[in-house]
């Protein structure tokens, strides 16, 4: 089981905390990571280029010249592919990139990724993190005190104060994973990905992010 620091926003070591081995201890399956990289990669493709072939070009209706007689080579149609505005040969249409994953390899690659930042002590675990206003500068602060700069921060709930003050940070994300009970339901409202987790040097994870992550992925 891993045993990393817990530090404050000030940047100083204030606690230790065992990780979950079902969840940052796993055999990092590869496989699983670059699938979920390029899904989501392609997920967001709009997949709108197209180009129109000789069947959808205007005009042509009629052969340029007879068949034979002319010394010319024999062309049916001023708009077949060989001719200044004519149709493209196997032109690219409009077409859906998107493809899906199951429940349980997203699951395993989440845990993947996550162990691979544990290992490669590019994990960092904050006891708290809290800002008071809307404040760009207030949240560079916490994030150079943490001594880090390209960095995925994960809180455990949607904290606006958070999300908006480091919009302007260009090399930081911000995620979220909360967790919405009602009686005896559990309603998780996620936003943490493979494709941020491996992208960002360093992954920033709030103590209630940590216990929300356990709880969900274990």
């Amino acid at each position: 089981m891993a045993n990393v620091s817990v530090y404050n926003m000030e940047g100083k070591e204030v606690d230790r905390i065992d990780l979950n081995d079902a969840v940052f201890g796993v055999e990092i399956n590869e496989h699983l990571v670059h699938m979920a990289v390029v899904q989501q990669l392609a997920n967001k493709r709009q997949g709108t280029q197209k180009a129109k072939t000789r069947s959808e070009v205007s005009g042509g209706g009629r052969k340029p010249w007879r068949q034979k007689g002319t010394g010319h080579a024999r062309q049916g149609s001023i708009r077949a592919p060989q001719w200044k505005g004519g149709g493209v040969v196997f032109a690219p249409v409009p077409r859906d990139y998107s493809f899906k994953m199951n429940r349980k390899e997203k699951q395993a690659a989440i845990r993947s990724a996550l162990t691979s930042r544990v290992q490669g002590n590019k994990l960092i675990v904050l006891d708290e993190l809290k800002l008071n206003e809307i404040k760009t500068k207030d949240m560079k602060k916490v994030l150079d005190s943490l001594k880090v700069n390209k960095a995925l921060v994960v809180t455990g709930n949607i904290d606006q104060n958070v999300i908006i003050s480091a919009r302007n940070l260009p090399n930081v994300r911000t995620s979220y994973i909360a967790i919405e009970r009602e009686g005896d339901e559990r309603k998780v409202n996620s936003t943490i990905s493979v494709y941020d987790i491996m992208k960002y040097d360093t992954v920033v994870l709030t103590k209630e992010a940590v216990a929300n992550i356990e709880e969900v992925y274990a």
